[in-house]
């Protein structure tokens, strides 16, 4: 969507490995020297260790292009193999007609004579395993036994274990030491630091075709890094997102509220200053606006919106400290002329509801309105606070609510003002405090909130606020 505004040929952070878009840097392309060296010597069995998300795939991919036309790669995706099966898989991956039946003696005597014969042609076999900490014991122990095969001189055939942290401590257990002391060489994929996040992600829009200056900068590299762990695919999600929103935006740079929406949007965790109520607020407005825009699948739907009764009792929970605060100037309680008498079942929070229905009877449609956040209707206590303490750059008697459904969620919809024009709507949504801005607040048009408020029992529709999202750009 945002590649034509960038000037990019084609997506510059799929998490889907492109060998064309291998990064050398961060010791990436010494570890690929390393392991094409290491499989060219033929000797012994090779590990490669890194989290979840730190390249291993991609490492592995760019192996298969760099080894030279002499070496047979064979691959192992499936981790699960029984030490029963995992001969017959792999005679079966190197072409050898055997069948389920072929008994397991049979198998190993047609992999011996298959890789004398390519080492008589001068041709090497390399296996690579991957996912390999996910591998039973029994299932490597078999393995190991393939190493045994061997000429006077080499080994008929090579191995390298991808996998994460774990399989150190499977490799630690003592009844497959065997194993562990086949090992002649360890490759460790670290984190990406902050400077190499930095140059990662110019690399990766520079190759793609971006010519302009540098979309992300130190600050927002700095970001990037701390809230995907350095891991390369987190990376990639989140710099996606991250140009999404500034596309959105009409820019042409990464700021740093980018980065955290697109954080709080792909659950990265929040490194953020606050209020415990007001973060929940903006995770339910991320998500909404996920689930309207359709990048969440009707299962993670489900998922994501099941799981925000949890965060908002934990968010609750918080506001019995004071850990995280906004500073007392910033906020301001409502004039005692506007607080409706806390007598039967009146709050503020009806009191908005009543006034927006008949504003909502009166405002013209084609005016803008910004919607500030989302909250579920069991979170009603929260939006009372909320009202009970807004920025004081707002207008108590401009702030309306109405209920909405979404995927059948009943929720709370809180926005702020109406708005002639768009332009005069957008500078004062940029001029919204920062502990709102954090919610990721948007225009919408208020024809559609008459479309999906909910009177008579009317569903919210989906189309029209995908339209207007479309007014974001």
């Amino acid at each position: 969507m945002y590649q034509e505004h960038f000037g990019l040929s084609r997506p510059p952070f799929k998490i889907t490995p492109d060998t064309s878009l291998f990064y050398e840097g961060n010791k990436r392309g010494a570890a690929l020297d390393a392991l094409t060296y290491a499989i060219n010597s033929g000797e012994g069995i090779i590990k490669v260790v890194g989290e979840v998300g730190s390249g291993k795939t991609m490492l592995c991919r760019m192996l298969e292009v760099r080894l030279s036309d002499s070496i047979d790669v064979v691959y192992i995706a499936n981790p699960s193999l029984s030490p029963d099966n995992i001969l017959h898989v792999i005679a079966h991956e190197l072409e050898l007609g055997i069948n389920n039946d072929t008994s397991k003696l049979d198998v190993m005597q047609k992999l011996q004579d298959y890789l004398l014969s390519k080492h008589a042609d001068n041709r090497q076999v390399v296996l690579f395993v991957e996912e390999a900490q996910s591998m039973p014991v029994e299932t490597l122990e078999e393995i190991r036994l393939l190493s045994n095969l061997e000429t006077e001189h080499s080994k008929l055939l090579q191995m390298v274990l991808f996998g994460q942290p774990e399989l150190d401590d499977k490799l630690a257990q003592p009844h497959i030491r065997q194993l562990k002391e086949r090992i002649t060489h360890c490759f460790y994929l670290d984190p990406f630091t902050p400077q190499g996040t930095l140059e990662y992600l110019n690399f990766r829009l520079r190759n793609v075709g971006y010519r302009g200056p540098d979309v992300f900068n130190q600050k927002t590299a700095n970001m990037v890094e701390k809230y995907s762990g350095g891991l390369t695919r987190r990376i990639n999600i989140l710099a996606d997102k991250s140009l999404m929103a500034s596309f959105s935006e009409g820019g042409h740079e990464v700021a740093a509220k980018h980065v955290r929406a697109a954080a709080i949007d792909s659950d990265f965790g929040r490194k953020l200053n606050l209020r415990p109520w007001l973060a929940g607020f903006g995770a339910v407005a991320a998500l909404t606006i996920a689930v309207w825009m359709g990048t969440l699948i009707p299962a993670q739907q489900e998922k994501a919106v099941s799981n925000a009764p949890l965060m908002a009792e934990g968010l609750r929970s918080s506001d019995k400290t004071a850990a995280v605060s906004v500073p007392r100037e910033t906020v301001r309680q409502p004039q005692q002329v506007v607080e409706a008498p806390r007598t039967g079942s009146t709050t503020l929070l009806q009191q908005r509801l009543g006034d927006t229905e008949q504003w909502l009877s009166d405002v013209a449609s084609n005016h803008y309105s910004i919607q500030l956040f989302m909250a579920r209707i069991v979170d009603d206590r929260q939006v009372e606070k909320f009202l009970r303490n807004i920025p004081e750059t707002l207008d108590f008697q401009k702030i309306y609510i109405y209920e909405t459904v979404i995927n059948g969620r009943r929720m709370y919809s809180v926005l702020y003002d109406d708005y002639a024009s768009r332009q005069i709507a957008r500078a004062k949504l940029n001029s919204l405090p920062e502990e709102l801005q954090a919610s990721q607040p948007f225009l919408r048009r208020v024809s559609a909130f008459r479309k999906d408020s909910v009177r008579n029992g009317e569903v919210v529709s989906k189309a029209s606020v995908k339209t207007d999202l479309a007014l974001m750009a």
